[in-house]
Formats: structure tokens, sequence, C-alpha cells
């Protein structure tokens, strides 16, 4: 099998399936990230927020770069193939005419994507549209949290109209626990992947390689493996969702909360 994993972010993958996509791996499949949100930022002075967010990755200018480096470690440990998309992180994008930021702040990265952002869906389909293959098992975020990047990356595969898994965005997902509830009686079902202790580690370790981000959510490395390990005994492994067969995805079952 060939699995395909959408990422919105460098990051995204890793947390959520680390420890399936390495079980896979390890199994003989075929296991690919591709990240979303990995093109460069536009010219020109980046907004306040941007700023404070690469200070505190300690990345400056070359976040992108940077980050990219870091997939690139993240995937190797866990023996995935990656690819980039061209589009750029949220923090960085700009209203096509008016030039303003379009995310300059932390509510509004959780919030409603800005209408504009039409364009930015339909390029992202364009660039995944000219990859797909017979075959490919695609595995895309829910949306859990409503990160407006994850919105983004689900919509753009949702309107190419083929099926897909989705994955429970970690660590969104221990906030969202009535969206997920809803997912049974929305018509989806989901199936647990078990994950080895050796699973578990490379787990770990793929969302260690990710340095620049552990920031974002916990104080260390140490306080982020304890974490995942824990999130991993509650779950016993990691599940997926889809639709049941014959049943569309469609706005009604969208389980992220829109503004």
């Amino acid at each position: 099998m060939h699995w395909v994993y959408l990422s919105p972010h460098f990051d995204d993958t890793a947390l959520a399936c680390g420890g399936l996509t390495w079980e896979q791996v390890q199994a003989g499949d075929t296991v690919s990230i591709w990240t979303a949100c990995a093109g460069e930022p536009p010219a020109g002075e980046l907004s306040l927020f941007a700023g404070e967010l690469q200070a505190r990755w300690k990345t400056g200018k070359g976040a992108p770069v940077d980050r990219r480096l870091e997939d690139l470690n993240s995937c190797h440990r866990l023996g995935a193939g990656s690819l980039y998309f061209t589009i750029p992180d949220c923090i960085y994008r700009r209203h096509p005419q008016t030039g303003e930021f379009l995310y300059a702040s932390e509510a509004a990265l959780n919030g409603p994507l800005h209408p504009s952002e039409a364009e930015t869906i339909s390029a992202l389909q364009g660039q995944v549209k000219q990859l797909l293959t017979h075959g490919l098992r695609i595995v895309v975020p829910l949306g859990l949290g409503n990160h407006v990047d994850h919105q983004l990356t689900r919509l753009a595969l949702e309107g190419l109209g083929i099926p897909a898994w989705y994955y429970q965005d970690y660590p969104y997902v221990l906030r969202c626990p009535d969206q997920v509830r809803q997912l049974e009686s929305n018509g989806w079902e989901s199936r647990l992947f078990t994950v080895s202790q050796a699973g578990l580690v490379a787990w770990q370790d793929s969302v260690a390689a990710h340095a620049s981000q552990i920031s974002t959510f916990w104080s260390g490395e140490s306080e982020m493996r304890g974490a995942i390990a824990e999130y991993f005994h509650m779950t016993g492994g990691i599940r997926l969702w889809r639709k049941r067969p014959g049943r569309p995805v469609n706005s009604k079952d969208n389980v992220t909360e829109r503004a």
C-alpha cells in the first residue's frame, strides 16, 4: 500500500500519526507526507505576530527553510518520504488586493477562513491533483481545533471528491471531545491502528525532530515525550476516521466549528 498523509504544517503528521506511519513502513507499506503550507513568505515585512512566533521558534526569517530541515529529519526517523507544496503558512499570508495580513493574532489562527482563501484552496487542490495516482490511500486532518491551515487542507482535499481517511489533529483533539463524539452520530466509522512500544519511541523521536515547534505546546522535549506517551496509553493506538460507504462528505458532516 502507498499511504499519503496531507499535513497542514511540517509537524502535524508527526504529531498526530507518527507512531502509525512508522508501523506502516515496518509492515512494508510506502508512506509519504505531503506538507501543504511549506512555501516561502512573500516579500516585505512580517506581521508583529509572525515575528513573535519566529522569535519563539528561534528561526528568524528563515523559518520555512529551518522547518523543512527539521521535517526531513523527522521523516527519516519514520522512514517516510516527503513532498512540499508552495502555500505559505497562514501567519505569512496577505489579502491579494489590500495586502493586509489575514491571520495576525492567535485568535485568528483558530477562527473562520478568510473569504479570500478560496483562491488558496483552489491552488492547493490543483497541486495535489497533479500528484494523485491510482491506489494511493489519502489521509487528511479532521480539522479539530479549527486551525485555519487544517481547515484549508481538509477543504482542498474534499473538493477533489476522492475517498479519504481522516486523522485526529493531536494535540488539538484533547480539547475537542465533543467534536469527536459527533463523528459516529454523523455517519462516520473509525479504525484503531495499534502502535507498538517501538512505534511509540519512533513517534516521540519524530516529534522531537521538530525542535522549533515543541514550545508551541510544551515546556520542553521531556514534557512532550510524556504527553505523547500518555495519549498513546489513553487511546491504545492511533484512530483514523472515514465516512461510511455510500455517504458522501458534505458541509453538514463537517466536525470543525466555524464562526
